[in-house]
């Protein structure tokens, strides 16, 4: 499918969605509150089928924080990006570890490095950091590390 095809099947599958098309793959953005059952689409639907989230992140711009997906779908070799606006005072979203299973290591990830809580994963705890890290939110812009006086 092109961007063209997947932008009105996408449409069909949660018309609040809005698009940007600037860039190679399809860009969609998605309210957190939709993101659950729209992801469940996007991995069920025969015609589409996004069975590999190939990559999960987070982009803290001061005033919000905004989730960011990768998907793939092997079968037909298209691929698009959905972003999610999240509140920076409380950052939370759906965990689509079940849907996915890539993602309960990326979300993982995320939590201990924006802060961000996957409502529903089966095992949110830091990942790479030591104990004593929790909260902290080392890639947050916030983030103040006394030690080496950094400051973004």
């Amino acid at each position: 499918m092109n961007n063209e095809e997947l932008k009105t099947k996408i449409t069909e599958l949660l018309p609040e969605a809005t698009f940007d098309e600037t860039g190679e793959w399809l860009n969609i953005n998605v309210e957190p509150a939709d993101w659950l059952s729209f992801a469940g689409k996007l991995r069920n639907d025969d015609f589409i089928f996004f069975d590999y989230l190939f990559c999960l992140t987070c982009i803290d711009w001061k005033t919000h924080l905004t989730m960011v997906y990768h998907l793939s779908s092997t079968k037909y070799r298209h691929n698009i990006v959905i972003k999610s606006k999240l509140d920076a005072a409380k950052p939370e979203i759906e965990s689509v570890s079940h849907i996915w299973k890539t993602a309960e290591f990326h979300e993982r990830e995320v939590y201990e490095m924006f802060g961000v809580n996957f409502l529903n994963h089966p095992d949110l705890r830091l990942l790479i950091l030591p104990d004593g890290w929790e909260g902290k939110n080392p890639m947050r812009k916030d983030f103040e590390d006394p030690v080496n006086m950094i400051k973004l």
